[in-house]
This record gives C-alpha cells, structure tokens and sequence, in this order.
C-alpha cells in the first residue's frame, strides 16, 4: 500500500510541476505589459521599477487574505521601488462579483483604493455588497460617487479582461502572483516575497 501511496503522489507532483510549467509558459508568451494595464488592473508604483509584483485575487478568497500581511508588508517596504498590479479576479460567486465591481469603481479615487483594497482584504467575513460598502465608507471613499462608477460599462469590461487575461495564462485559482515574471499560484509568505 505505501508503494501505491508514494506513486499517487508522485504522479500528483509531476502534474503539479507541468501545470506550473505550463503556466510560466502562457506568461512568458503574453508579456508583462498585458499584466499592468490599468483598463483590469489597479497599477501603483514607478514605471521603470527593477522589481514587478502582479497579484490576481478574490475577496472572499481565504488563501487571498492569508497572503494578505505578505502583501501588505512588502508594499510597504518596496512601493517606491516596485511596480504592482491588483487585478480583481472573482471568481467565488456573486458577492465576489459584486466586491470586485466595487473595488473596480474605486479605482477613479486612486488615492483610496488601496486602503480599501487592504482593508476588505483583512475582513474576517464574508465579502458581501453591504460590507464592501461599509469598508469603503471608512477606507475615506465616496460611497455614493462608488455607487455611480460601478455602473459604468468599464466595471464589466475590466472583469471580462481579467478573466480572459487569467484563462490565457493558464491562471485557474486565486490567489496568482507574477513576481518578476515568475508565475506562483497559492498563498505566500513573508519567505516568498
């Protein structure tokens, strides 16, 4: 029976290494460029930055949010020397959808975004609409202003990017880091960054 065990997993490693293999290959052959463009992402830092940071999530993601200190640590130390892009991936059903369409809107008040993001982020509970809005509210954000950009047809348009930009790159799961051009799906750590 050991044998059987250690041959399934094995097999399960090897697959896991081909996927990733795959993935890394999708990458390279779309371009960092597609990662950073600000029509699906929310783009911070210098645009010559050495070091790239590409992080495709979903609030109600609980690997997401147990990256989420990594994340927060490293923008900290590095958000003068590192390029990032947030892209709202949700793909945890419709209160995902709707927190994302939230979070897209606050993208035209960039100097709130991240507040929010982080702080919906760090949220224990499910991310539901009334949440995100209470969030938003005490992340600074004009809620009612939020309420009028979330139905704007961009709000759609960046969804439908991310989530083609994420099936061509092989991306099928949340969270995905691209750091430096390395393709890294699961949760990270302060070792990882």
């Amino acid at each position: 029976p050991t044998v059987l065990v250690d041959m399934s997993n094995k097999m399960q490693a090897d697959q896991a290494a081909q996927e990733d293999a795959e993935r890394q290959k999708a990458v390279d052959k779309i371009g960092m460029k597609a990662f950073f463009d600000p029509k699906l992402a929310f783009v911070t830092g210098p645009t010559d930055a050495k070091t790239t940071l590409v992080e495709f999530f979903d609030y109600n993601c609980p690997y997401c949010r147990a990256s989420l200190p990594a994340v927060k640590k490293f923008y900290a130390a590095h958000k003068k020397d590192t390029r990032f892009s947030f892209i709202e991936f949700p793909i945890k059903g419709p209160n995902s959808t709707v927190a994302a369409r939230i979070a897209i809107a606050a993208r035209k008040q960039p100097d709130k975004y991240l507040a929010f993001y982080f702080a919906l982020m760090d949220e224990q509970d499910l991310a539901t609409p009334d949440l995100a809005f209470s969030v938003a509210r005490k992340a600074g954000l004009d809620v009612e202003k939020l309420k009028q950009d979330m139905m704007d047809k961009s709000v759609d348009a960046s969804i439908k990017a991310a989530h083609d930009l994420a099936m061509a790159a092989k991306i099928d799961g949340t969270p995905a880091f691209i750091i430096n051009g390395r393709m890294r799906e699961g949760a990270i750590n302060d070792t990882i960054l």
